[in-house]
């Protein structure tokens, strides 16, 4: 990629109330804003084959249940476990929402995506971060301090 080119993101969105997809749109609006060009994917709509694409990935994936990933996640998530791509071109980051009220499970759909992706050979660029539903933040806000590292890349990028 030459210095000229933004950089590409791909968010992909777990989730099972919309929230996880409006923060992932609140993430792809400010990287857009930043320069990267941006493709937010339901992940419902998704197969591993889907880290093949160029560029970058940001999971935003809620938790369900007992710890579980969405509904909408489950395929995805369970592909990735059963297939093992090697995902060692990958660079990716996580931002996780859950609930503290569930200390056992905090956020592990998040964490769990983390978790397959890093064994596959994926590349973290900046720390998972799990947004605390029974928090005094929004998870809109929170994001967006999130994302400062990779908005800073894309700033120097154009």
């Amino acid at each position: 990629m030459d210095r000229f080119s933004p950089l590409l993101y791909t968010i992909l969105v777990g989730t099972m109330t919309g929230t996880a997809e409006i923060v992932a749109e609140e993430i792809g609006y400010a990287l857009e804003q930043g320069g990267a060009a941006v493709t937010q994917i339901d992940m419902a709509d998704a197969t591993p084959a889907v880290f093949q694409r160029p560029g970058r990935f940001i999971i935003c994936c809620s938790t369900y249940g007992s710890g579980d990933v969405p509904d909408n996640a489950q395929a995805l998530y369970a592909s990735l476990l059963t297939e093992k791509p090697d995902l060692s071109s990958v660079r990716y980051a996580v931002f996780g929402l859950g609930d503290h009220a569930y200390a056992a499970t905090f956020g592990y759909g998040g964490r769990k995506f983390d978790a397959a992706l890093e064994s596959l050979g994926a590349t973290r660029l900046i720390e998972t971060f799990v947004h605390d539903a029974s928090g005094d933040t929004l998870p809109e806000d929170d994001c967006l301090e999130w994302l400062q590292p990779l908005l800073a890349e894309c700033s120097a990028q154009s």
